[in-house]
């Protein structure tokens, strides 16, 4: 069968004028983006999705392109829902964060909480599933909710110590079991 890979979106240009769901890649992001759509880990995808975040649709276009293949989004392939503080400076954000996975029953200042989030990807990604047909899926997202689903098919609790280490990384589970064959790698030296 095929492979899910779900691929975060890598380095953004920060600017807190701008909505965080318009961030854009940065020149790093692009870069690193462009190596790993060259890369063997994605030879096999036949189908790129994509969350409606500026910054996902665009690391989705680069190995989209690469591979002759289009993309296809959906909105509930979005980022934790954290629209009740939009921006947050880096510290305030890291804190609350932490909160976030640390008590995921509990909305940490009207953000969405860990578990409907959890709920919200996994559903999303078994009704891709469905309509995918051979080869590998990549998804391009979030980490977070990348983060979320991956301890849902490791059958672990939600927790902080199984985040990526920074953006741009990709996990591996297979289909149609959807076990974890490998966890963060990075999709490109920075």
């Amino acid at each position: 069968m095929g492979r899910l890979i779900f691929v975060t979106h890598p380095e953004v240009v920060v600017d807190p004028s701008v909505p965080v769901q318009r961030w854009r890649l940065s020149n790093q992001g692009i870069r690193r983006m462009r190596q790993f759509a060259g890369s063997k880990a994605v030879s096999n995808v036949t189908s790129v999705w994509a969350s409606t975040e500026t910054k996902a649709i665009e690391a989705a276009g680069l190995l989209a392109a690469r591979l002759g293949l289009g993309v296809r989004v959906a909105h509930d392939l979005g980022e934790n829902d954290r629209s009740s503080t939009g921006y947050l400076p880096p510290s305030e954000f890291e804190q609350v964060a932490n909160a976030f996975f640390a008590q995921p029953e509990f909305s940490m200042h009207g953000w969405e909480r860990a578990v409907d989030a959890q709920r919200r990807i996994r559903r999303t990604i078994n009704r891709i599933l469905a309509e995918h047909g051979d080869g590998d899926l990549a998804v391009v997202a979030h980490g977070a909710i990348g983060t979320l689903l991956s301890c849902s098919y490791l059958g672990q609790p939600i927790n902080q110590g199984a985040d990526q280490p920074s953006q741009g990384h990709y996990w591996i589970a297979g289909l149609p079991d959807r076990s974890v064959l490998q966890g963060w790698q990075q999709i490109a030296p920075f």
